[in-house]
């Protein structure tokens, strides 16, 4: 018969627990945590970090509540290859900053376009005066005298008028209407004419068409001109036209012959 003796098995005796131990044991195992965070990261960086307290044990006369120190040589296999592979970052004592400055070059703007000045106004009686002193410079003629004006006063002086514009009741260079243009042209030769049309069909002597020569009257109800010769008769026409040469226009016209 076989005897089999199991010994007893006695339990360690435990370290009594309080508040205090507790507490202790919290801290160390969060100081030991917070050691491997810094020394993974003073290994990527080039540096060997420490904290800031050590234990009791290796400090003469410590605070037994110091932190305790990180030994770089229990770092993990893959913290230590990081370590010794990391960069040694230096900089040489005479190293200086330098940037580049763009080359900034002044230009000179080119000059301003000339300024136009715009011409003064002539007053209204300034212009007034010139239009009188052109009216009454003989006008030039806008087309061809005929053959008949040679040698006729009275066709001679109607002919530098041609091109005087129309102007109602006008007596003057500056404007005629049809029976101030022909008694002003008589009155240049020294004959006074009747200021209207119909006065000055009253002042002469009717004569047939066949028997009408240059510079005699021709009167229309309403109008008067002078006889030029063939179909033709110089006369100020209407208002907008001007004195001219044209074709006889009257379906019956009387020829007036003065003196």
């Amino acid at each position: 018969m076989t005897v089999s003796t199991t010994r007893a098995r006695h339990r360690a005796a435990r370290r009594p627990s309080t508040p205090l131990t507790e507490f202790a044991a919290a801290a160390s195992d969060q100081m030991g945590t917070v050691g491997r965070r810094t020394a993974v990261v003073a290994a990527s960086s080039g540096l060997v970090v420490s904290m800031l307290g050590s234990p009791a044990s290796a400090a003469p006369g410590g605070d037994a509540g110091a932190l305790p120190a990180v030994d770089t040589a229990a770092l993990t296999a893959s913290a230590r290859a990081v370590l010794n592979t990391a960069p040694v970052v230096t900089a040489p004592v005479e190293a200086a900053w330098t940037f580049d400055a763009p080359v900034v070059t002044a230009e000179t703007p080119p000059p301003p376009p000339p300024v136009k000045v715009k011409a003064a106004v002539a007053s209204r009686s300034t212009t007034r005066a010139a239009t009188t002193t052109a009216a009454a410079a003989p006008a030039v003629a806008n087309a061809p005298a005929p053959s008949s004006v040679s040698g006729n006063a009275v066709l001679e002086i109607a002919a530098r008028y041609v091109g005087t514009p129309y102007l109602s009741g006008g007596t003057t260079p500056a404007g005629f209407d049809c029976s101030g243009f022909t008694s002003y042209v008589f009155a240049q030769l020294g004959i006074s004419l009747p200021r209207t049309s119909a006065g000055q069909k009253a002042a002469g002597t009717i004569v047939s068409r066949a028997d009408a020569q240059p510079g005699d009257l021709i009167w229309s109800p309403g109008h008067i001109s002078i006889y030029a010769g063939g179909n033709e008769q110089i006369d100020s026409p209407r208002p907008g036209k001007t004195i001219q040469f044209r074709a006889i226009w009257q379906s019956s016209p009387v020829f007036i012959r003065i003196g």
